[in-house]
């Protein structure tokens, strides 16, 4: 029978498991690597949750420890972060609904942002999640000048791929 601590953990996990997930669809394209290392996220946030002390939001945390846990599990796994192939229709373009265009542009933007290296992956996906350059400087460790600048050579370096697909 889960303890007090156990549902509050359970809690915030369950309000806050899109993070986990996005993150896993940034990093990895194939379904089974990205339930591996879901799993390997959800272990490691209960393995370190004595540890949050609240002194950030635990979205923030979450972020941190999902994100760590990515980058390790692709390196152990001999994944090389940014150099997964794209699938194969990647450049076909599907049937005129709307919905079909924004599940289109979706595919193309996780493929762009695949292509990133790992930093910067985490870089982006935390700005498209509306961090704040303070939160992102917090999660990642770098500077808050460090995540400017690197978030205006992400946002280039997106373009470019991006221009002449979408």
């Amino acid at each position: 029978m889960p303890g007090p601590v156990d549902n509050i953990f359970i809690q915030h996990i369950n309000q806050n498991l899109g993070i986990a997930h996005k993150v896993s669809r940034v990093y990895f394209q194939d379904g089974d690597d990205r339930e591996d290392v879901l799993q390997e996220m959800m272990y490691q946030l209960w393995r370190s949750y004595p540890c949050f002390d609240g002194h950030s939001k635990f979205s923030t945390w979450m972020y941190k420890v999902a994100l760590n846990t990515a980058i390790t599990y692709a390196k152990i796994n001999g994944r090389e972060l940014g150099k997964e192939r794209l699938p194969a229709d990647y450049n076909q373009l599907t049937e005129n609904s709307e919905q079909n265009n924004v599940n289109e542009k979706l595919t193309f933007l996780y493929g762009a942002i695949n292509a990133l290296s790992g930093m910067d992956k985490a870089i982006i996906l935390l700005y498209l999640e509306d961090n704040s350059y303070d939160e992102i400087s917090t999660i990642t460790g770098l500077t808050k000048s460090n995540v400017s600048v690197r978030l205006v050579r992400i946002k280039k370096n997106l373009k470019e791929q991006l221009k002449n697909i979408i």
